[in-house]
Formats: structure tokens, C-alpha cells, sequence
């Protein structure tokens, strides 16, 4: 039997490795590859890269149904990033001060709604809604306020998630101490643990905001006539190649994704600032 030596089966195990991380990287990000390079193809049907344009993004701003339904999705998942990352902030606090076994069923309880199928979620809030209608018959429950509910619904178990690890790591002694020292427990909670979770609580407005962003199911199932977020306006067009539908999609998406990359970058760099500045 031929032996291989040391050298060369090191180089053949770092090629394998090479390639698995390039194939691995080029399934997760083939899409927006994808999906960058079509807001920039003159085409229309996307079948073929015939030309360079510009054209698809002030489409994309004329049109008003898509500019409504683009408004209603970044409104929501502000606003439900920011009423989710305060209410899971504190029902995280509430959560770590109880004692082990309390907290464990808890965090069980909080798991559930992240390991439901979002379908599960949807009939559940389109069902309490309805019951909602059906009490007050005269009033219009279904609509953006709905949808914005639903989406705090959905959003506040994985901002508890996020914040969760962090209060784990504070000593406990510490908002004891900030008493003692003559902070009121508000000033305590703002100046001494809001502080040392603050990483915890931006990881999971993150990711509240790109699961607001992101939904259809449950949005789908909880809005009312007339309004439309993002994913329902695409889903709702019969004919996709229609009016350029798209083509304007892809520039959406592509201002979106370019968007998040920059939001990124700068956290990653103002921490680093900040890490280099201590």
C-alpha cells in the first residue's frame, strides 16, 4: 500500500476544506447574488442578461401599490421591533429574577411559540381576532393594527432569547449594590442593567426586525382589506413578469439587503471603535 505523505494529505484536507466552505458559502448567498444582478438587467422576463439599467429602481418608486406595501412593511417592523424589544427587555428581566425552577418553565413556555409553525401562529391570531370582530360587530378589527399586533406577538420570544444569556452573565449582586448606593430601581434597571445586556437587546431587535420584515404566513392570515406588506403584494400578483413586478421586487430587495449589509458594518465597526477606545 502506497503512503501518502504528511505534506500532501495536509494540502488535500485543507482543498477539501476550501471547498466545502466555497460551496456552502455560494448556496447562501447565490439568491442575492441572483437577485442583485436582475435589479440591474434591462430584460424584462429575466431569462437573459441583456443590457445594464437603472430603470427598474424608479419604476419601483412610481409604482404606488408597491410603495404602500413597502411603507406598511417597514413601518411595522419598526414599530414591532421596538415594542417587542422593550416588552421582551423586561419580561426577560422578570423571567431571570424568579427562582431555577420557575425560570425553567418559563423559558419552556417562551419556547413554544419559536418552535410552532408559523401556520399554527396564524390560525391562532386570526381566530382571536375574529372573536374580537364578532364582539364588537360594528367595529373593523382586521387591518395594519392587526398585522402590527401579530408581529409583536411573534417577535418578543426571540428578543427574550437574546437578552436572556446576558442577564445570565451580570452579577447578582450588582443591581443590589446600585440600591444601595441610592438608585431607585428605575435608575438601577437603566444605568446599570440595560447597560451590560445592551448587546443582548440590539442581537434581538436584529432579529425582530428582519423576522417583521421577512413574514408573509402569519401577516397573510391577520391584515385586512387593503393593506399589503411587501410579501403579500408579490404573493397577490397573478402574472409576476406582469408590469415588471419582478424586476421592481428585485430592486426592492436589493436596496434592502444593501441596506442591512451597511447597518451591519457600522455596529461592527462601532464596536470595535469602542473596544479599541477602552
Amino acid at each position: 500500500m502506497m503512503l501518502v505523505p504528511k505534506r500532501v494529505k495536509k494540502n488535500i484536507t485543507n482543498v477539501g476544506k476550501w471547498t466545502f466552505f466555497g460551496i456552502v458559502l455560494l448556496f447562501l448567498y447565490f439568491p442575492l447574488i441572483y437577485i442583485f444582478l436582475q435589479s440591474f438587467n434591462a430584460s424584462s422576463t429575466g431569462s437573459s442578461f441583456t443590457g445594464f439599467t437603472l430603470k427598474w429602481y424608479s419604476e419601483m418608486f412610481r409604482d404606488r401599490a408597491l410603495m404602500d406595501s413597502i411603507y406598511i412593511t417597514i413601518s411595522i417592523a419598526i414599530f414591532a421591533t421596538i415594542i417587542s424589544v422593550i416588552l421582551g427587555t423586561l419580561f426577560a428581566i422578570g423571567i431571570n429574577s424568579l427562582d431555577k425552577n420557575r425560570r425553567k418553565r418559563m423559558i419552556l413556555l417562551n419556547n413554544i411559540p419559536v418552535l410552532n409553525a408559523d401556520i399554527v401562529t396564524g390560525v391562532f391570531l386570526m381566530l382571536t381576532f375574529q372573536i374580537v370582530a364578532f364582539m364588537f360587530p360594528g367595529v373593523k378589527v382586521f387591518g395594519y393594527y392587526t398585522m402590527l399586533f401579530s408581529h409583536v406577538f411573534f417577535c418578543i420570544p426571540y428578543v427574550i432569547l437574546s437578552v436572556l444569556p446576558k442577564l445570565n452573565e451580570i452579577d447578582e449582586n450588582l443591581f443590589d449594590a446600585a440600591l444601595d448606593l441610592g438608585c431607585t430601581p428605575f435608575g438601577a434597571l437603566r444605568k446599570v442593567i440595560i447597560p451590560s445586556i445592551k448587546t443582548g437587546i440590539i442581537t434581538g431587535a436584529l432579529i425582530a426586525f428582519t423576522m417583521s420584515i421577512d413574514d408573509f404566513v402569519i401577516s397573510y392570515m391577520t391584515t385586512g382589506h387593503g393593506v399589503q406588506n411587501f410579501s403579500i403584494w408579490l404573493f397577490l400578483i397573478k402574472n409576476p413578469f406582469k408590469n415588471n413586478a419582478m424586476q421592481k421586487a428585485a430592486a426592492y430587495n436589493t436596496l434592502i439587503s444593501i441596506t442591512t449589509i451597511l447597518i451591519l458594518v457600522a455596529y461592527n465597526l462601532f464596536r470595535k471603535k469602542k473596544g479599541n477606545g477602552k
